[in-house]
């Protein structure tokens, strides 16, 4: 058995690979595979539909929200969001917490005046910046909510008085949160929601009408938003496999039954690594990732064998990112406990054997 603790692409539910594969072979019983059917014929137009409103569903969007599905993953909200809402007279703020952040930081910085509220890349961003103040005159604020690489997560939603944008990749739908306090929201699928290949953005409807006009057609949040998504061929098969996992998480509870597997599975590993001397937790306790916990090992000449041993019992995805290195385990929704608990299990055998 493999236990996948990849950091995206990352684990689906085994329900979805079965309806998957069944449905490239035979979508619905129609005779075509879900890879050959039209994207505006009814087939594929039910399966859009009822994507959208399954994220409105568990996402429990009010009605001045707009859902697409659209082509590429966060990096290219990195560029498009500015793109369209920012410009050279215009500041847009920015958190900058972690890799991905300081990367959308970097395209915004392309289209107009960027304001680094906070940073803590001085301390390898082992936490979250606290005690800042965002500008009452910029035209959003931007932060990541969950950084893979680093594994810190913000934990509360920053209380601001202008437009709140959110990078929400790593932990979208995986713990409750008012996202209705957000005006824009985009998050790679690949992670908690589906497969590489589409972007879920959620956006509210009066911020999308202050965007920029004179960008390119597929540039504009607005022609999508007339479109349904189909401003030109979508993603049809990764779209399906998001349904698919939408469909999944609700039939387990949704956002709220979720979110109590993912701290089952998160206390667990933190309170087994801090139980163990052997391993390392660099990220301040306060700000700990409940999708992405990062360990390193006081004694660095043990890691290979650590890896060794992951590997001899099926475990893939551990090893951390490799600009930081050490260890990274990733608890997304579809990671079931007993994977943890395997894990767990073997830290200890290790640290028995080696501490």
């Amino acid at each position: 058995m493999k236990h996948n603790f990849n950091a995206g692409p990352s684990i689906l539910p085994r329900v979805v690979f079965e309806e998957a594969s069944r449905a490239i072979l035979d979508f619905n019983g129609t005779g075509l595979s879900i890879l050959e059917i039209g994207h505006r014929t009814p087939l594929f137009e039910a399966v859009l539909q009822e994507a959208v409103s399954l994220v409105k569903e568990l996402m429990q969007l009010k009605e001045d929200k707009e859902v697409l599905f659209l082509h590429g993953g966060a990096s290219t909200q990195f560029f498009q969001l500015p793109m369209n809402f920012l410009s050279k007279d215009t500041t847009a703020a920015y958190l900058d917490a972690g890799v991905w952040g300081s990367k959308a930081i970097k395209e915004a910085k392309l289209f107009g005046n960027v304001k680094v509220v906070a940073s803590s890349k001085e301390t390898q961003y082992d936490r979250i910046p606290d005690s800042y103040s965002v500008p009452d005159d910029a035209v959003y604020f931007h932060y990541t909510t969950n950084n893979t690489i680093e594994g810190t997560q913000m934990h509360a939603i920053p209380a601001v008085n202008i437009p709140l944008v959110a990078d929400m990749s790593s932990d979208i739908l995986s713990r409750e949160m008012d996202f209705n306090r957000f005006d824009f929201i985009y998050a790679g699928a690949q992670k908690n929601i589906g497969a590489a290949g589409v972007n879920l953005v959620v956006a509210n409807k009066g911020f999308l009408e202050k965007g920029n006009t004179g960008i390119p057609s597929m540039m504009e949040y607005r022609q999508h938003v007339a479109n349904g998504s189909m401003l030109n061929t979508p993603p049809v098969f990764a779209i399906y496999v998001c349904l698919l996992t939408l469909r999944w998480l609700k039939s387990i509870g949704g956002v709220a039954a979720m979110e109590k597997i993912n701290e089952q599975k998160a206390s667990l590993l933190y309170n087994t690594l801090e139980s163990l001397p052997i391993f390392h937790l660099p990220v301040a306790p306060q700000d700990r990732s409940l999708m992405n916990a990062v360990f390193t090992m006081k004694d660095p000449d043990l890691e290979a064998s650590f890896l060794q041993a992951c590997k001899e019992e099926g475990m893939v995805g551990v090893k951390g990112h490799r600009s930081v290195g050490g260890f990274r385990i990733s608890l997304y929704n579809a990671l079931p406990l007993s994977s943890v608990e395997t894990l767990t299990t073997l830290m200890k055998h290790f640290a028995s054997k080696h501490g």
